[in-house]
């Protein structure tokens, strides 16, 4: 089945269309990669999400035009991956969505909104769009994330030693070697809202970290960031931008107003690496397979490099067959395959719930499309294998 994921993370930069082949064979799901279409919002539509994201103020009149551009934006970028990844061919939508809120109170999800409406997707495409992931796992009792934990499992189900995988995007989050699953605080977030704020908005990332570079631990602010009670909790545990904002990085800033730009960042570059290590560390990982656009910052990367020791080996999904880019869509693509074909999409270990479930809503495509045979759950997939690049095992 010709299948394209669609994701737009915590940084809300782009929108990812990940197309790709998926092909059961007993326990074994082949996801052979088609390529990346990555559309960056409009600008004006950017803006004004960020200004309606907590904790600023908005109105239902402005979450209901957001969530309308937001789906006319991923139908559009569902219609160029059919026609340029997908040859006309794909049989099979599944959204993720623009998360806008992440409900957690005293260590558990309540709710949580993820908006762009399917519909829009499905009358443009004409496909069926599986969409909506996250509320089915917080109704059983779980998290709602991190969602790909199963996809993780089923990848490096195999592998040799404790293998961990890192996400790194607006928020990290690792899956544990036993199935555990966890946000272990910022990637980008506050990272980005510092350089946006220093730049007065010319920038909104540290490219290559080059301010990073330039710059030198404040120990200090780091002390400071680091007794951020969020990193003390068990897991599971999720966050989001809904903790780690710009308001909370003035907070934290509040007597250092006098430190240099380069400095925060390279600050908040370090608290990414070493909370992200200290996670590892806890879940006993020997290696970490690391994807998201933090992949890309080698300030970063040399940070948790240095953080995780000789001990734990860190590469990035693109030395596994999985591009790094797209590893968060691609999951979506599987999660949304299994939604499809009747399967679960969750691991209570990873999450947290009650049990398995399956997720998510579907939205239907053009009258007469043909729905595949429902699969027992008995034969679901318990490995997954990219392009040929396995680890065996079971």
């Amino acid at each position: 089945m010709r299948v394209i994921g669609l994701m737009s993370g915590t940084s809300y930069d782009a929108i990812d269309a990940a197309a790709a082949d998926l092909d059961l064979d007993g326990d074994c799901l082949t996801l052979t990669p088609l390529g990346l279409i990555s559309r960056g919002y409009d600008e004006g539509l950017r803006s004004r999400l960020a200004a309606a994201l907590p904790p600023a103020d908005t109105t239902l009149a402005e979450v209901c035009r957001l969530d309308t551009e937001i789906g006319r934006a991923f139908a559009a970028a569902a219609v160029e991956a059919d026609r340029e990844l997908c040859d006309g061919q794909a049989e099979l939508v599944a959204s993720h969505g623009q998360t806008v809120y992440h409900w957690v109170a005293d260590g558990q999800v309540h709710g949580t909104l993820q908006i762009g409406r399917p519909a829009w997707i499905a009358e443009a495409t004409g496909l069926p769009v599986v969409a909506d992931f996250r509320p089915r796992d917080i109704a059983a009792g779980g998290q709602g994330a991190p969602l790909v934990s199963l996809v993780d499992r089923m990848w490096l189900r195999g592998r040799p030693g404790a293998p961990a995988a890192l996400n790194l995007g607006g928020i990290a989050n690792i899956t544990a070697p036993d199935g555990t699953a966890f946000d272990t605080g910022p990637a980008n977030a506050l990272l980005d809202a510092a350089v946006s704020e220093a730049t007065d908005g010319r920038l909104a990332y540290d490219a290559d970290g080059d301010l990073a570079a330039r710059g030198a631990v404040h120990e200090p602010l780091l002390a400071r960031l680091l007794a951020e009670p969020y990193y003390a909790l068990p897991a599971p545990k999720t966050t989001g931008k809904e903790l780690f904002h710009l308001p909370y990085l003035r907070t934290a800033l509040r007597g250092f107003e006098a430190l240099a730009p380069e400095d925060v960042v390279a600050t908040l570059t370090l608290l990414t690496a070493r909370t992200v290590a200290d996670a590892v560390r806890s879940v006993r990982a020997t290696e970490v397979i690391a994807s998201g656009g933090g992949t890309r910052n080698p300030a970063l990367m040399a940070a948790l490099r240095a953080e995780l020791g000789g001990g734990v080996a860190l590469r990035t999904s693109d030395e596994l067959g999985m591009p790094s880019a797209a590893k968060e869509a691609y999951a979506f693509a599987v999660l949304g395959f299994l939604t499809l074909h009747g399967l679960p999409g969750t691991d209570p270990v990873s999450t947290g719930a009650r049990h398995a479930s399956v997720l998510g809503s579907l939205t239907p495509g053009r009258p007469g499309a043909p729905w595949p045979r429902p699969v027992r759950a008995s034969e679901g997939p318990v490995r997954l294998v990219v392009d040929g690049v396995g680890h065996g095992g079971r």
